[in-house]
Parts: structure tokens; C-alpha cells; sequence
């Protein structure tokens, strides 16, 4: 199935929701690439959400914050928050903001001299 894209509306007031590991970085559920779609039907929400583990032990939280966000628009009257398990979270998913802000390292065997790297792409 492919997800539909997610409407602008949603992404905006997403984008003050945060997964509790990444508040302190300034990174959104929007950002960190959760969102796989948001629908409306007669005032009814859906939101698919994927997560980064499904070890996840913040999802409740996640879950409950993106609902009443959403729920809190209006022509929201009700909203339902499910987790997808048919896709895998990946990094490719990332806002450029939120990869630049993770930093997340290349594949070790992908570079051979690992404090040369290091020292090319610190700030």
C-alpha cells in the first residue's frame, strides 16, 4: 500500500510534537519522518505513525500527543492513531535539519580512516 502524502495542515500542527528522545534537540515527529500519512473523512482523523524501534518505550505518549493534536483541529472531531508495522523506520526518512542535528556517522566499513572523517565534517 502506499501512503498518501501528508497533507500540509497536518505536518504544521505536528510539527510541536515531539518524541520525548528527541525534545531537547528540536526534532518533531514531522522531522524525524514518523508521519507515513494523515486522512479526514467526515470528521473522523487517521494518522499511520511508523516508529524508530519497536522497542519504542514512548510510543503511548507519542501516539497520545499526535491525537490530540490533530484532534484539536478544526473539522477534527475524532482521531484514531495507529502504528504501522509494514514499513521499517529508516534515516532516509529524516528532515536534512534532523540529520544534520543527529549526525548520524556513515557505515564504519565505509570509512577507513575514522578520526580524518571525523575531523572533515565536525563543525
Amino acid at each position: 500500500m502506499t501512503p498518501s502524502p501528508v497533507p500540509g495542515w497536518a505536518a504544521a500542527a505536528l510539527s510541536s510534537v515531539f518524541d520525548p528522545c528527541c525534545r531537547e534537540k528540536g526534532i518533531s515527529v514531522v522531522d524525524m519522518g514518523l508521519l507515513r500519512s494523515v486522512t479526514v473523512d467526515g470528521g473522523h482523523a487517521r494518522v499511520e505513525l511508523l516508529l524508530t524501534s519497536g522497542w519504542c518505550p514512548f510510543a503511548a505518549r507519542v501516539l497520545t500527543d499526535v491525537e490530540q493534536a490533530i484532534a484539536a483541529l478544526p473539522g477534527v472531531d475524532t482521531c484514531e492513531v495507529e502504528i504501522v508495522w509494514d514499513e521499517a523506520w529508516t534515516t532516509d526518512r529524516l528532515s536534512e535539519s534532523a540529520a544534520r542535528k543527529l549526525r548520524f556517522l556513515p557505515d564504519p566499513v565505509a570509512v577507513p580512516d575514522r578520526d580524518a572523517y571525523l575531523s572533515a565534517h565536525r563543525p
